[in-house]
This record gives C-alpha cells, sequence and structure tokens, in this order.
C-alpha cells in the first residue's frame, strides 16, 4: 500500500479526482476540438485547418516515448502543477494574439505547447492516481475519474461551443468571442494549480527510483518495444490498430464545419451555439450511451462474436451525415437525432476496439504495450484527419456520387462510408479467443 505524508491520510480522494480528470480532458478538448471551430469560424480553409490542427494531435502520438523520463527530474505531483501552469500561460497568449495579425500562425504555437503539456499531464495524473491510491480504492474511484473526464468532455466541447456562440452574437466580433474563452479558460486553469498545490497528495513512493537512470530508462523502452513486435499477429493487429476507425479518422475534422458551413455550399448552417449543443452535447451523451451499451454486450457475447456487429454500428451510421448533406434538413431536432444516433452508433462499436487494445497487450509488459496501441490508435486518428480537408477539395469537384445534390459535402461522406470496408477488412484479420470479454 503507497504511503501517504501524514497531514493528508486523512483526506479523501473526492478532494482531488474530480477536478484532476477536468483538468486532464478540458485541454485536451480544446485543442481537438475547439481549435476546428475556432479556426472555421474565422475564416480558415478547410485544407489548412484540418491539416495544422491534425499535426495538434502528434504529442499524444509519442507521448509513450518521453513519459518513461519524466519520473528522472521530479514528482509527478510536480509535473502536474506545473503543466497546469504551463497551460494557463498558453491559453492566455492565445487569446492575447488570437484578435491580432497573424493569428494562425502564433496561436497554432501556444496549441502546440499546450498540446505537448496536456499529454505531459495526462501521463502524471494517472500515475499519480495509481500512487496515491490502494488497489480498493482505484477500484472504487476509476467510475469517478471517468465521469469527470466526460464531463470535462460535455464542457469543452460544448458548453465552451455555446457560450463561444453568445460571445459571438452579442459581441458581433468573431476573434474576440474566442479570446473570451481562451481566457476563461486560462484562469480556470491558474486557479485550478493553485487548488492542486494545496489539495494533491504527497506520496511517498512518488519519486526518483534509485539505480533508475536514463541509459536504463532508454535500454528498458527499447527492450519492451522489440518485445512489442514480437507478439504473435502483430502485423494483423497494426492493421487492426490503425485502420478499425478509419472511417471516423477522416471526417472528424470536418463534421463541425459541416454543421457550421452555409446552406448554399452543403452545410446545415448552424449556428456555433447550436452546433455545440447537437454534437458537444447531445452527441456526447449518445457516445456515452452506446459506450456502456457496448460494454455490456460485449460482456454477454464476448469480444469474437460481436466484432463484426459492433463494426457495423462504428460505420454505418455515417449515413446519417451522407443523408443530412442531400437533403440539408431545416429541422434542428431532425439533425440532433441523426447526431445522437451517429454517436451512438459511435460509441458502441469503440468498445470493441477498446477491448481489443487490452486484449493484444495482456502478457509481459502489459501496460508498456498498452501505451503503444493507443500510439497506433493516435496515429491511426491524426493522418486521415489531417489530409481530410484536401480530400473534401477534390472530390468537391465531381459529380458521380451524388449527382442532383448541392455537392459540398455530398460526395466526401459517401467516401467515407465507402472507406468503412477497411474497417471490415481488418476485423476479419485479427484473430480473438472466442471467450475473450465474456463474464
Amino acid at each position: 500500500m503507497n504511503k501517504i505524508i501524514a497531514h493528508k491520510r486523512s483526506e479523501s480522494p473526492w478532494w482531488w479526482i474530480p477536478s484532476l480528470y477536468i483538468a486532464e480532458g478540458l485541454p485536451y478538448f480544446a485543442v481537438n476540438t475547439l481549435t476546428v471551430i475556432m479556426y472555421t469560424n474565422l475564416g480558415v480553409s478547410l485544407t489548412d485547418m484540418a491539416f495544422f490542427t491534425g499535426w495538434l494531435y502528434l504529442p499524444w502520438v509519442i507521448k509513450p516515448f518521453w513519459s518513461p523520463f519524466i519520473d528522472l527530474f521530479k514528482t509527478k505531483r510536480w509535473w502536474i502543477i506545473l503543466m497546469q501552469f504551463a497551460m494557463a500561460f498558453g491559453m492566455a497568449g492565445v487569446a492575447f494574439f488570437l484578435p491580432g495579425n497573424f493569428f494562425f500562425t502564433i496561436t497554432l504555437i501556444f496549441f502546440w505547447l499546450i498540446a505537448f503539456c496536456s499529454a505531459t499531464h495526462d501521463v502524471s495524473a494517472d500515475g499519480l492516481y495509481l500512487l496515491g491510491l490502494d488497489s480498493h480504492q482505484q477500484a472504487a474511484f476509476v467510475g469517478v475519474r471517468s465521469t469527470f473526464y466526460r464531463v470535462a468532455s460535455i464542457a469543452g466541447q460544448g458548453g465552451l461551443v455555446l457560450l463561444a456562440g453568445y460571445f459571438e452574437t452579442s459581441l458581433g466580433d468573431i476573434p474576440k468571442a474566442w479570446a473570451y474563452i481562451f481566457a476563461i479558460l486560462s484562469v480556470f486553469f491558474f486557479i485550478i494549480a493553485i487548488y492542486h498545490y494545496f489539495s494533491l497528495p504527497k506520496v511517498a513512493d512518488d519519486r526518483h527510483i534509485n539505480g533508475v537512470n536514463r541509459k536504463n530508462i532508454i535500454k528498458d523502452f527499447f527492450k519492451t518495444f522489440a518485445t512489442f513486435f514480437k507478439k504473435p499477429h502483430i502485423l494483423a493487429a497494426l492493421a487492426f490498430m490503425l485502420l478499425y476507425r478509419f472511417p471516423e479518422a477522416l471526417c472528424i475534422k470536418l463534421v463541425q464545419p459541416f454543421l457550421l458551413a452555409s446552406r448554399d455550399i452543403g452545410g446545415l448552417g448552424l449556428t456555433t451555439a447550436q452546433a455545440g449543443l447537437v454534437n458537444g452535447t447531445i452527441g456526447v451523451i449518445g457516445l456515452l450511451i452506446g459506450g456502456i451499451a457496448g460494454g455490456v454486450a460485449i460482456s454477454r457475447g464476448g469480444l469474437k462474436k460481436l466484432l463484426f456487429p459492433m463494426a457495423c454500428a462504428l460505420t454505418m451510421p455515417c449515413l446519417f451525415y451522407c443523408f443530412l448533406a442531400m437533403w440539408q434538413p431545416e429541422s434542428f431536432v431532425l439533425v440532433s437525432i441523426a447526431i445522437f444516433i451517429e454517436q451512438f452508433g459511435y460509441g458502441f462499436g469503440f468498445s470493441a476496439y477498446m477491448l481489443y487494445l487490452l486484449y493484444f497487450s495482456r502478457g509481459e509488459s502489459a501496460t508498456s504495450h498498452y501505451a503503444f496501441c493507443t500510439a497506433f490508435m493516435a496515429i491511426g486518428m491524426m493522418v486521415p484527419g489531417m489530409f481530410s480537408g484536401w480530400i473534401h477539395q477534390y472530390f468537391d469537384t465531381f459529380e458521380f456520387f451524388a449527382s442532383g445534390f448541392n455537392q459540398g459535402y455530398v460526395n466526401f461522406f459517401w467516401l467515407v462510408v465507402l472507406s468503412s470496408t477497411l474497417t471490415f477488412l481488418v476485423c476479419s484479420l485479427v484473430k480473438i479467443d472466442p471467450q475473450f470479454g465474456r463474464k
């Protein structure tokens, strides 16, 4: 059992776990969701927006490569507080430079800072969770950390977008509206960093381990990396990690612009506030319900039996975007229902993906191997998204996918549906124990 300094022993994890996982989630969604909407509203082209915001995902891709070195310098507690102050500084920089010239280049630099700090914060926060709680507390609070991370998801993708929409309307100044959003985030992270300075536990085991140095870490890392690539069926597994979510990766950068784009260019013409409500709130709720249903289904039928049905649930709802693009309904309720169903299906199908990563990581060095799996998952999401704006622009000139309709987004979403064949292909390649996942 980990030892905590005496004056902290009586404090409940409720004092720091909820705030810690809200602080873990908010910058992730700020970097990967708010940037898409913000740059779209500021008039940045889809090709530039998708490509450059796609690169912001890189810190989460390479996180396993630098995370082992964090403990060489300071404690996880120290890193958490430092990263929160650094993210507050980065968000203040975004807020300051947004209304000025060259905002795109300068704010991207600050978003890079926030992204690297957020990825480092993730490693330190998860590490402190494991060190600061005994096994019973870890099991008791696993749902709490997940819940408050989802609270951050709804706040980041829904609440903050709704607030940005209000500022855009009331101020009549889009750059200033988004500057206010990031100023609010900056103040929040300054406050949360100060709060965590006093509330985070000081764990005796959260320290540098004698005998561990850079040479040993590098040696162990490459040894673990080599054993990962020697696992059975590694090529099929890598194909699955990279391509199972390909349809989602292809369209994730363009869903928000599609909702916001004017109807004359094929979009739905929603306001920023409406987009925040439908995709960041209603959609997230559908995602959560779908994820819970997916976990229950796998526990009853097993991963192997349900892999193809769950792949269908992940990919087939992409058809809703095709229908929305083709008929451009004006009913906000109808759009909300379509997004809810699509996100429910995605959450249901995504459960199979995450469980497969756990399945493939089993055995010696399971924790490190799981980190490598998540890195390949991140690559699979990052690369298609980076080029989605260019693909949309290229296919916008063709009419063979949906002749007679406004071509703005129709061709692109039909291409996303066709790309789901890759999902089913990689599902046919992987090898899974029929009993895995069942009770």
